[in-house]
This record gives structure tokens, C-alpha cells and sequence, in this order.
């Protein structure tokens, strides 16, 4: 009898579709997080493979800052329009505008940690009982504690030490009114297995992820790129370089790295050579030690 294997991305991709089909049967009004990041893409591409031929059953929900990449809004708005599928938009500048959240100041301001209000906000107004994330165990260790269905209490609040145990993949989403969960179908993902995948399903990505000319200042040992939104101070000047993306999030706190990858085989050989995580360019991840695990904590995705 003749045995048969599957290759690794077939294992991985199979277990976030049992985990995507297990989210559609036990909620009523799950939504996938969509940042226009390569991981919320490969989740929703997942969707789109778990639920074939039918459009895919879920909406999309993104949290606006106001200090995304122009690139990152032109993508999301062609997929959805592609998909033909459901947008729910939270707008963090509608939450400072009725007075829900303050706006930091300084020169290291950012507009990350804001958007848990207005997370939280849009999933009480649209009674959301799931917010299906890209979330992986590999980016930071506070995700490195994650289930596949991470509870969330009333106030939206995560314990890492009140999750539900998860045997023989049995995943439990019962909760009481006014909770609800977040799911991470792709947890057990590398940064590699991504872009591996990526590669062989030929997926659409934003243009950031590849090396691209941008005007960029040196600060907090990553280069960020200049916008609006962006405060210089006296020593720092404006450079012209060739960088790309690891990780997309606020303009303001994303920074990008020196690469000549401009095509996906070339950054599949980039990352295989990595030796930082790819949240290590993230200004807002320095704060503190535990600047990750703080704000999943107060809600965070």
C-alpha cells in the first residue's frame, strides 16, 4: 500500500482552512481583520479556497488610522472590489474627532495603540462574536502565547493565562453575550512559509513589500519613510534609498529595510537569510519590553 505525504505549505494551508470553516460554523457574524498586510491577504486568500465556489462568507473589517501607506488603501480597495466583498471600515481620526480617544503628541507620535478603541468600537456596533487575525507565533513572544481561538471578555480585554485548552483540535468558541473571540488560522506559519506561499499561489501584494526608491530618515536604527505625518528633528535629514517592507503598518512607525528584492523569488531568498524578526523595524514595538503583550492585552489584534 502506497503511503501518502503531503508537502508542508499543503499541511499548513489545510489546518487554516479546518480553523476558517470551524470559525464559519460555531459564530454568527465573523469578520477577517484586514490591515492590507501579507498576512491578512494570505488569510483572506485562504477563505477564498475554504469556501470555493461560494464568495467568501466573511466581511472584511479595517481599522483606519489615517497614517496608512496610499499603496496599502489603493490595494485594499481593488480586492475588495475584486471580491465583491462586504468592507467595514473603523476611522481612529472619527474616534479623536468625538472625543473616544486622545491624540498622542511628540515627535515619536502614533496612532497604533489608538485603534484598539475604535477595534473595539466597530465590533460592539456590528455585534462581531469573531475577528478572524494574521497573527503568527513566530513575529513577537506575546503572540507566541496565542490559540487558534483566543478569548476576549466583555471589555474586549485578553488573558493569556483564561485562554480554553485546544485538544485534538477541538476548538471551543462558546462565550457569553458581550464577548467575543479572535482566531489565527495561519498561528503555526513562518515568516518564510508566508512568502513560500505567497510564491507558489502567485498572490497580489502591495507594491511596498517590494525594493522600491523612497524618501526615508534614519531613526530608531530603521528607515522610516518621510510623510505628512512625520516630525523631524534638527539632526535628522531626508535620504533617497532603495528599501522595501517586511511588515506593513502606520507610515509613521513602519520601517523598512535596505533590499534589491523586487521580485517574490528574490525575497523568499531574503528572508531565508534573516536573522531579525520581522516586527524588529517596528518603533512601536520598542517602547518597552512588553509593548506587544500591553496592548493585546487592552484588545489589540
Amino acid at each position: 500500500m502506497s503511503k501518502y505525504y503531503l508537502n508542508y505549505l499543503d499541511e499548513l494551508e489545510s489546518e487554516a482552512i479546518y480553523i476558517l470553516r470551524e470559525v464559519w460554523a460555531q459564530f454568527e457574524r465573523p469578520v477577517i481583520l484586514f490591515s492590507g498586510g501579507k498576512d491578512s491577504i494570505v488569510v483572506t486568500h485562504l477563505a477564498q479556497k475554504a469556501f470555493y465556489p461560494a464568495k467568501i462568507p466573511f466581511a472584511l473589517m479595517h481599522v483606519d488610522t489615517g497614517h496608512n501607506f496610499p499603496e496599502t488603501i489603493a490595494f485594499r480597495d481593488a480586492l475588495i472590489k475584486k471580491l465583491g466583498a462586504e468592507l467595514i471600515v473603523g476611522s481612529v481620526q472619527e474616534s479623536i474627532d468625538t472625543g473616544r480617544v486622545a491624540e498622542e503628541r511628540g515627535k515619536n507620535a502614533t496612532r497604533n495603540a489608538l485603534q484598539i478603541t475604535t477595534l473595539l468600537d466597530a465590533i460592539e456596533e456590528h455585534k462581531v462574536d469573531c475577528a478572524i487575525g494574521g497573527g503568527r507565533r513566530d513575529e513577537e513572544k506575546a503572540r507566541a502565547k496565542e490559540r487558534f481561538f483566543s478569548h476576549r471578555d466583555d471589555f474586549g480585554q485578553w488573558d493569556p493565562k483564561n485562554q480554553r485548552p485546544e485538544l485534538w483540535n477541538l476548538l471551543n468558541g462558546r462565550h457569553f453575550e458581550g464577548e467575543h473571540f479572535r482566531a489565527f488560522p495561519i498561528s503555526n506559519w513562518t515568516e518564510m512559509d508566508v512568502w513560500n506561499y505567497i510564491l507558489r499561489e502567485n498572490i497580489d501584494i502591495p507594491s511596498l513589500y517590494l525594493a522600491h526608491e523612497r524618501e526615508v530618515i534614519w531613526r530608531q536604527d530603521s528607515w522610516i519613510p518621510m510623510s505628512e505625518h512625520l516630525i523631524l528633528e534638527g539632526n535628522e535629514k531626508v535620504e533617497t534609498k532603495k528599501i522595501r517592507f517586511r511588515t506593513l503598518g502606520d507610515i509613521t512607525i513602519t520601517g523598512g529595510i535596505e533590499s534589491d528584492a523586487d521580485t517574490l523569488e528574490k525575497i523568499v531568498q531574503e528572508v531565508a537569510a534573516m536573522k531579525q524578526t520581522e516586527r524588529g523595524n517596528r518603533s512601536d514595538d520598542k517602547r518597552s519590553e512588553t509593548a506587544m503583550e500591553d496592548r493585546k492585552r487592552q484588545g489589540y489584534f
